[in-house]
């Protein structure tokens, strides 16, 4: 790590060396198996030292395998270059297991701050309802990691306690990359716990916690996984059938959205996939609630379970 990263293996926050940044969002960690992870807090990058070679260098696995094995003298690639190390090894081992720790300052929702949310179709309840809260400041591993702005839309989604640690994904909505910083466990879905107990006639499986509400607020029940790179479980995935008659996955149709869908067809064949048509001009089903009011999501959403759960429509492509 210290060698491809050129920071020091211990404890605390680093200014990420693998991108352009100026906020300290990295931190060490050793997961339950005791493999030393490097985690942005900032972005969706983690994993150990082989992920790392091969973000820093955009390679595959293989290569990956190769530039380390040719930089620490294991083999002799003549056509790979010698990258030295960044720093000088320090010997320090890091031997710490815990999660991150993530601790939020509350605050009541602001005016403007509930007037964003009614846009996309969200009332104050509803955010009570799905444990969102407003945010003024919010601290990682005890350092801190936003001070309150002024007009900011800073928003935390509680998820309870785990081992003692609060678990909080934190919505960075102002931003435009970034977004998020969590210390959810991947297998979390969100939504999960406002779920009916006797499960239903339809499931929407969707990408933000964002969407679930809105869905919710025009009566469709709907969850999301903790990232869009994670589908839910296999097992995961035979509950929900036993619970739901219909399953339809819904996410953006921006390229990574599409990417997601064709993956998640592949491993599940008989699973309806959707998203909204780039006609729209709408990404998601909170930005088209957003742009075009309840009376035409309700419409849209109409349309889809005739198609996917009755009588087809002509449209073809995409959600109708």
């Amino acid at each position: 790590m210290e060698h491809y990263l050129g920071i020091p293996v211990r404890k605390g926050l680093f200014v990420s060396p693998l991108r352009q940044d100026k906020n300290p969002t990295c931190a060490f960690y050793r997961n339950k198996n005791g493999d030393l992870i490097f985690k942005d807090f900032g972005s969706s990058f983690c994993g150990n030292f082989i992920s790392v070679v091969m973000e820093k260098f955009q390679c595959s696995f293989a290569k990956a395998l190769q530039i380390i094995g040719n930089d620490f003298g294991i083999i002799h690639q003549k056509n790979l270059e010698i990258n030295p190390p960044k720093l000088e090894y320090t010997g320090s081992k890091l031997e710490e297991r815990k999660s991150a720790i993530i601790q939020v300052e509350v605050r009541d929702f602001q005016d403007y701050e509930l007037s964003w949310w009614k846009s996309y179709g969200i009332s104050k309840e509803t955010l009570k309802k799905f444990n969102v809260y407003s945010c003024k400041n919010v601290f990682l591993n005890g350092n801190l990691f936003h001070l309150e702005s002024q007009n900011q839309h800073i928003y935390g989604y509680y998820g309870g306690t785990k081992n003692g640690i609060e678990q909080w994904r934190i919505y960075f909505a102002g931003r435009n990359k970034y977004k998020f910083l969590s210390n959810w466990s991947s297998l979390k879905i969100q939504g999960a716990s406002q779920l009916p107990k006797d499960g239903g006639e339809y499931l929407v499986i969707t990408k933000s916690l964002k969407d679930c509400m809105t869905l919710y607020e025009l009566g469709v029940t709907a969850i999301a996984p903790n990232s869009e790179n994670i589908f839910v479980t296999d097992s995961q995935y035979e509950k929900l059938k036993d619970k739901f008659k219909n399953i339809l996955v819904l996410y953006d149709n921006d390229l990574a959205g599409i990417k997601g869908l064709q993956k998640i067809k592949a491993a599940h064949p008989e699973i309806k996939v959707a998203f909204i048509p780039r006609k729209y001009k709408a990404k998601d089903i909170s930005d088209f609630r957003k742009k075009y009011g309840k009376k035409e999501t309700e419409n849209l959403i109409e349309k889809a379970k005739k198609y996917y759960f009755g009588q087809k429509t002509e449209e073809k492509n995409g959600i109708l």
